[in-house]
């Protein structure tokens, strides 16, 4: 018996049946709208009423704490469950509606209009008979909702018109919701012409992008699905409705030379978000003429603009990610009425319906970064005043051709205090900026070296939280464009010029340092090929030191070799890889301690004065301090000056 009882919690938790089936998204949903409304008796279902419409959802978890549906607010109201209604004196919806012949179950789920034209155009006899049969039928309001002269065409012309109509509502067999999967076609029984259904993960089902607003209402001849619209027969392809509408001349002379003609009049469920000529008329011309004349690029452009599957307005209540066929995702949202695509109100008509697929127009164009060049990416971005900058140092060239480069571009925040002087040294830097190659950052591996432009090579550096090259670390994902990759970064770049000896003699800070290691016999260690950090403590840091303590340590030349060592890591560790606590193994054998706190880097809890001064063997970071070895008695010698 407990047994019973908890495989049966188990198949409600899941959502599966007793019968092993897993109920469909609408049944899901439908169940979870009546555990809200089980205390208010049985069969009561909670739905939510969108605050100054009639639009009503089931509400599935997140909606239900949310309390929204298009960013708008909802109320809760409670009502029977589809198939049951109140009793008076009772609690809840106890009884089961009557089961009755499909006409006469019209007028008892709130489609009496469509019960009244049924009876005008002589569909009653046929829906009142035996048989199995489904019908779409619209509510009330949706007949309401129709043009008065398309509803005075239909109304006007009863035989023959109005039939049509609505035995293009309907299907030739029972079929439920759970019959009704995602992207089927079922033949009306208006001449076969197919209806389109859609069961989206959230639990709305459409038909011909039309809402069933109460569903499987079971008659002895069928079932009557509630929707909310009135369904027009649809029997042109994506690309038919390209090739005939007079706003998208240009998208037709895009999609032809592209020669997607195909794709889009192939049987499938694509989403087409058609730019309007109005779209295509806000691009600069001299952006929209390069795409167009790039095949590759003018591809990727349409097959941005076409999701993978088809997507109707009404199961839109929230935003989510869909994908496209160029392979990157839209944000498609909504706000009240309007569909958003990335946040922004540009779709201008929407649900026009395919037999492959629905079309939304929209107006402005989409331009995926595959298609442009590393100057659009970069001046819409977080980058900008690095873009500026190459502009100002004529190289502008690299990023707006064909030619195929990465972009190391430090991120704005690193300009706060000013952009550098536009002079030779720093046009050959940013010349360094460029690598020679299309990368892409996840398939950089540590020790790689890239060459750049300016004929250096650029050491690449993997650490467990941080990608860099040089002292540069990438602080976004990559945006891949037409020719060039943009790498973010955070900083600038800072090329090494020499070995680490090589940089302490051209600094006069190290002049003390470098007598030291020379002393030490440490010359060659620090002139070879290798992977080293040195906290090179400055002339300041020495002269804190007691004289005759420095005259001794200066004077022994074992003792200078082990402190000097004990300043030296055995890897290149770049300030943009220190979080917390990075212990670096030293060459004399202890491990120090490197910590970074509100951009400060400390080490051994002495705050570095410089850091990522970059050398070909090796990093440098200028401390005012003397680091003594943990088995030492002596504390660290500190300046009491502070240096940058």
């Amino acid at each position: 018996m407990e047994r019973g009882v908890l495989l049966l919690a188990l198949a409600w938790a899941l959502g599966v049946s007793l019968s092993g089936a897993a109920r469909s998204p609408y049944q899901q949903v439908l169940h979870h709208s009546r555990l809200r409304g089980r205390q208010h008796g049985p069969n009561v279902c909670a739905v939510q009423k969108l605050l100054g419409t009639n639009r009503k959802y089931y509400t599935n978890c997140k909606q239900w704490y949310q309390r929204k549906v298009c960013g708008k607010s909802t109320v809760i109201s409670y009502e029977c469950c589809p198939g049951y209604e109140k009793v008076p004196g009772e609690k809840g919806c106890p009884a089961a509606l009557p089961l009755a012949n499909i006409y006469d179950t019209l007028g008892i789920v709130g489609a009496s209009t469509t019960q009244l034209y049924s009876l005008s155009s002589n569909l009653k006899p046929e829906i009142e008979a035996p048989g199995s049969f489904t019908i779409f039928a619209p509510n009330n309001e949706a007949w309401a909702a129709l043009p008065a002269e398309m509803l005075d065409s239909l109304v006007s012309n009863v035989n023959i018109e109005l039939l049509n109509a609505l035995r293009y509502h309907m299907v030739n067999r029972r079929v439920l919701t759970d019959d009704l999967k995602h992207g089927i076609s079922l033949p009306s029984m208006y001449q076969n012409i197919d209806l389109q259904i859609h069961h989206y993960p959230n639990g709305i089902v459409t038909v011909n992008c039309a809402r069933l607003l109460k569903a499987d209402h079971h008659a002895t001849n069928g079932v009557v699905h509630l929707i909310d619209k009135v369904i027009a027969t649809t029997t042109n392809s994506i690309q038919q409705i390209v090739e005939t509408d007079e706003n998208l001349e240009t998208l037709r002379a895009a999609v032809a030379a592209s020669g997607l003609n195909t794709l889009l009049e192939n049987d499938g469920q694509f989403t087409l978000l058609a730019p309007t000529n109005e779209a295509f008329e806000k691009i600069p011309s001299e952006t929209l003429n390069r795409i167009l004349g790039d095949p590759e690029a003018l591809k990727d452009l349409l097959n941005h603009h076409i999701l993978k599957s088809a997507m109707c307005a009404e199961a839109i209540i929230a935003g989510l990610s869909m994908e496209t066929l160029e392979g990157t995702m839209l944000e498609v949202g909504c706000i009240g009425d309007e569909l958003t695509l990335n946040g922004r109100s540009i779709i201008a008509e929407k649900d026009i319906l395919a037999t492959n697929g629905v079309v939304h127009f929209v107006n402005e164009l989409l331009i995926p970064d595959s298609a442009k060049t590393l100057f659009e990416l970069g001046k819409e971005s977080d980058v900008s005043t690095s873009i500026d900058l190459f502009r100002q140092a004529d190289l502008s060239s690299h990023l707006t051709g064909n030619e195929r480069v990465t972009l190391l571009a430090p991120i704005n925040t690193v300009f706060k205090d000013g952009t550098p002087p536009m002079n030779q040294n720093t046009k050959s830097l940013l010349l360094d900026h460029i690598l020679k190659e299309q990368l892409s950052s996840k398939y950089l591996y540590h020790g790689q070296t890239l060459e750049t432009l300016g004929g250096k090579e650029l050491r690449v550096f993997v650490y467990r939280n941080n990608l860099c090259i040089e002292n540069v670390c990438i602080a976004a994902h990559d945006r891949r464009g037409r020719f060039g990759t943009l790498f973010t970064v955070d900083k600038m770049l800072t090329p090494p010029v020499g070995t680490v000896m090589d940089v302490l003699k051209a600094d006069q800070r190290f002049s003390t340092l470098v007598a030291a290691i020379q002393s030490a016999g440490l010359m060659e260690t620090l002139n070879r090929p290798g992977t080293f950090t040195v906290f090179a403590p400055t002339n300041e840091a020495f002269q804190a030191m007691p004289q005759g303590e420095l005259n001794k340590l200066m004077g022994n030349a074992k003792e200078l070799a082990t402190i000097l060592k004990y300043h030296i890591g055995d890897e290149i560790l770049v300030s943009g890889a220190i979080g917390a606590l990075v212990r670096l193994k030293s060459l004399q054998g202890d491990k120090i301690e490197v910590s970074a706190k509100n951009n400060v880097v400390n080490v051994n809890k002495e705050p570095v004065a410089e850091t990522d001064i970059m050398a070909t063997n090796g990093v440098i970071y200028a401390v005012n301090a003397v680091l003594q070895p943990p088995g030492s008695t002596s504390q660290p010698i500190t300046c009491s000056c502070t240096h940058t």
